[in-house]
């Protein structure tokens, strides 16, 4: 069973930065792509940021140019440097892992970004 770990979230003065960590139990190669994703009260889950096992990445048009998605293949990390921060990227953020016929979630790290 995969295991998805996140870390690195915590409270922050809008204009800050933060880096999210996801940490898996499994070689992230094997994974046709992982992602974030966030969700804040009383609103659904919305990907924020995605990468395929080839680098190539995708983010939401609202954290385009401030949000940074990699990936550390020997680590079996993904990260989300999350910079110009804003108290609308308030929300607890998840990472999410997939595969052919599997999809797994982390437990969620709480981003608070105070005005």
């Amino acid at each position: 069973q995969v295991q998805l770990v996140e870390s690195g979230g915590g409270l922050v003065q809008a204009g800050g930065s933060l880096r999210l960590s996801c940490a898996a139990s499994g070689r992230i190669v094997s994974f046709n792509g992982m992602g974030w994703y966030r969700q804040a009260p009383g609103k659904q889950r919305n990907l924020v940021a995605s990468i395929t096992s080839r680098g190539s990445t995708n983010y939401a048009d609202s954290v385009k140019g401030r949000f940074t998605i990699s990936r550390d293949n020997a680590k079996n990390t993904v990260y989300l440097q999350m910079d110009s921060l804003k108290p609308e990227d308030t929300a607890v953020y998840y990472c999410r892992a997939n595969r052919v016929g599997s999809d797994y979630w982390g437990q969620g790290t709480q981003v608070t970004v105070s005005s």
